[in-house]
C-alpha cells in the first residue's frame, strides 16, 4: 500500500511538472507570436514609417527594464560601449569632459596622465571651441566626448580657448586606445602601512594589485590600507584573484547560484597566497560594489581583513555576456553569489510583476550567518563593515560651490587662475592652500554677488507658514523674529565656517593639473578621517586582532 501511494504522489508530481511546463511554453509562444503580430500591423498600416531598429528596440529595452537594471542589450552599433564596460578600455584622447554653463562650451577638466590629451599639450581649463572644424558652441558633454571620441590611429584638429593666456589655438590629436590604470596610486609610508588604490575591478588589475602589493613588502611593509570605495565592481574572477592573494590555497571564495546548473561555479583560491598573516584593513562605502563586495566580503568571512567605512551597495548579482545574431550581445543576469559564510549580500529584491518593481530587503529580515573564527555577519542590505567611520558631510554652502552646476564656475576660475600664477606647487601629499589663498577666494566670492538657498531658512519660512495656518504665530512672533535675526544670511560667515573643507578640497582640486589623478588621491588622503583611522587601527595590533575574534 506504501509502495502505491509514493507512486501515486510521484506520478501526480511529474504530471504537475509537466502541465506547468507545457503551459509556460505555451505562454512564451503565444506573446511571441503576440509581438510578431502587432508588428506587421504596425509596419503595414501606421500612419508613419517606422524604424524598426528603434521601434523594436524600445520594446527590448522595455522588456529588460522590467527584470533588474544589469541585464542590458547592446545592438550592433553599441558594440564598442559594450567592449567598453567589459575591458574598461575605449579609443579617443584620455581626458574627462566638462560643460561650462557660464560659457556654454565644453571644456577639458582633467586629462590623463600620458594620454593623448596630455601628450597634445591639453590642460585643464581649456575650452572647446572645434573639432575638426565643426562648432561646440551649446553643444552637451555627451556629444563632444562621442566626437573626440573614434577609431585608434585617426587624428583630428580641436580648437581651443585658453583663458590663463587669453588664446586660441589649434592642436593636433591622435585618438589611440585608452586604458585607464586600475590602480591609480599606490605608497608606503614611512611607518610601514602601505596603501593601494583599487578603482576598478578590469581585466587583468588583479596583476597589477600584485605587483604593488610585492614591491611594497619588498620595501618593509608592516600593513595594507586596501581602498576599494568607489568601485563599482566588474570582473569576478579579478576579485577571486584578490582574495587569493590573502588566503591559503584551497579556500572557498565565492559561489554563483542560479535556474542553469550548469552555470553555477564554486571559485576556490587556486595558487599559492603572497601573505596570509600581514594585517589588513579594507576601504569600503556606499558605492563599493559588485566585485568590491565579494573582495571585501569574502575577506570579511575568512577573517583576513578588517572591513572599514560605511557599508557597501548590495549588488549580489552575476551577470553573464551572450552573443546574439547580427553582431549583438546580451548582458544577463543568471546567478546571485554567495561568499565563503553562506550569505548574498544582493540588497533588492527585484519583482517581475507590475511592470518590475523592486523592494529593499529591510535589517530585520536579513539572516546571521558565521564567519569562519564564529564571528556574525549578515545577509542583505551590502557588506556591513566591522568598523563604521563615516566622513564628514559638505555644508550647503561647500556642496552649492564645489558641486552645483550654477556655482562651480567661481571656483574653477579661481583655480585656472592659481595655476596660471603658479608654475610649480610643492609635492601632493604636502600642497596645502594658504589662509591668504583662501581669503583671495573668499574675496572673489563675495564681490561676485553669490547667494545660495540657505536651508535654516527654508525650513524656518516653512515652520512660520504652518505656525500662521494653526494659529499660534501671534503668541509667538517674538521668538521667531529673535531666530530670524540670529540666523540672516551671511556669506562671509559661512565662508570663514567652513574655511578648512574649501581649503583641502580647492587644493585637491589644484594639485590634479601637476600631479594627475596619483597626486589627486595622494593629497586627499590627508584629510581623509577613514584612512587615517585605518592607519590608527593597523599601528594599533590588539586593536586589531580584537576586531577579527567573535564577541563573547
Amino acid at each position: 500500500m506504501k509502495r502505491l501511494f509514493l507512486s501515486i504522489t510521484v506520478s501526480l508530481s511529474m504530471m504537475v511538472a509537466v502541465a506547468q511546463t507545457d503551459s509556460n511554453n505555451f505562454n512564451v509562444a503565444k506573446n511571441l507570436d503576440l509581438i510578431t503580430s502587432i508588428y506587421k500591423y504596425l509596419d503595414i498600416m501606421y500612419v508613419d514609417s517606422l524604424n524598426a531598429d528603434e521601434v523594436i528596440g524600445t520594446g527590448i529595452n522595455a522588456m529588460l527594464k522590467s527584470l533588474d537594471p544589469y541585464t542590458e542589450f547592446f545592438p550592433s552599433e553599441k558594440k564598442s560601449d559594450f567592449r567598453e564596460m567589459i575591458s574598461g578600455s575605449y579609443a579617443g584622447i584620455g581626458s574627462i569632459i566638462r560643460y561650462n554653463n557660464m560659457l556654454k562650451r565644453g571644456m577639458i577638466e582633467e586629462p590623463y596622465e600620458g594620454m593623448p590629451a596630455d601628450e597634445a599639450g591639453l590642460k585643464r581649463g581649456d575650452i572647446i571651441l572645434s573639432i575638426d572644424g565643426e562648432d561646440m558652441t551649446d553643444k552637451d558633454q555627451s556629444y563632444i566626448s562621442s566626437h573626440l571620441r573614434g577609431e585608434a590611429g585617426t587624428t583630428f584638429i580641436i580648437k581651443i580657448y585658453r583663458p590663463s593666456t587669453k588664446s586660441e589655438m589649434d592642436l593636433k590629436v591622435t585618438r589611440r586606445a585608452i586604458q585607464l590604470p586600475a590602480v591609480p596610486y599606490y605608497t608606503l609610508r614611512p611607518d610601514g602601512v602601505g596603501y593601494i588604490s583599487l578603482n576598478q575591478f578590469t581585466e587583468n588589475c588583479s596583476r597589477d594589485v600584485r605587483r604593488a602589493f610585492i614591491e611594497m613588502k619588498k620595501e618593509g611593509m608592516k600593513a595594507l590600507v586596501f581602498d576599494i570605495r568607489g568601485n563599482g565592481g566588474g570582473s569576478e574572477m579579478e576579485a577571486v584573484n584578490i582574495v587569493n592573494m590573502f588566503v591559503p590555497k584551497g579556500k572557498l571564495i565565492v559561489s554563483n547560484r542560479g535556474k542553469l546548473e550548469r552555470a553555477n561555479h564554486d571559485y576556490y583560491s587556486t595558487v599559492e597566497p603572497l601573505d596570509t598573516v600581514m594585517p589588513i584593513v579594507v576601504l569600503v562605502n556606499g558605492s563599493s560594489a559588485s566585485a568590491s563586495e565579494i573582495t571585501s566580503g569574502a575577506l570579511q568571512d575568512l577573517d583576513r581583513a578588517v572591513i572599514l567605512g560605511t557599508r557597501t551597495y548590495g549588488k549580489g548579482l552575476v551577470q553573464m555576456t551572450m552573443e546574439l545574431p547580427y553582431n549583438a550581445q546580451l548582458k544577463l543576469t543568471t546567478n546571485k553569489y554567495y561568499i565563503p559564510s553562506g550569505r548574498c549580500i544582493q540588497a533588492i529584491n527585484y519583482k517581475h510583476s507590475n511592470g518590475g518593481t523592486l523592494e529593499h530587503v529591510a535589517d530585520s529580515l536579513t539572516k546571521v550567518f558565521y564567519t569562519a573564527a564564529g564571528r556574525e555577519v549578515r545577509d542583505g542590505g551590502g557588506i556591513m563593515p566591522d568598523v563604521e567611520v563615516i566622513n564628514d558631510s559638505l555644508t550647503n554652502i561647500v556642496y552649492s560651490l564645489m558641486y552645483q552646476r550654477d556655482s562651480t564656475e567661481l571656483v574653477l576660475n579661481y583655480e585656472l587662475d592659481y595655476i596660471a600664477s603658479h608654475p610649480t606647487i610643492a609635492p601632493a601629499e604636502d600642497f596645502i592652500l594658504t589662509d591668504d589663498d583662501f581669503n583671495e577666494f573668499k574675496r572673489r566670492v563675495l564681490e561676485s554677488g553669490y547667494k545660495y538657498d540657505q536651508t535654516t531658512q527654508t525650513y524656518l519660512d516653512n515652520l512660520e507658514k504652518i505656525a500662521r495656518f494653526e494659529g499660534y504665530y501671534d503668541s509667538a512672533r517674538t521668538e521667531f523674529e529673535a531666530l530670524r535675526s540670529k540666523l540672516r544670511h551671511d556669506i562671509e560667515h559661512d565662508l570663514d565656517y567652513n574655511r578648512d573643507v574649501f581649503k583641502r578640497l580647492i587644493a585637491n582640486d589644484i594639485v590634479s593639473n601637476y600631479y594627475y589623478q596619483r597626486g589627486t588621491i595622494a593629497n586627499s588622503l590627508t584629510g581623509d578621517k577613514q584612512f587615517q583611522e585605518a592607519v590608527r587601527l593597523l599601528l594599533s595590533p590588539e586593536e586589531y586582532q580584537e576586531l577579527l575574534r567573535p564577541k563573547k
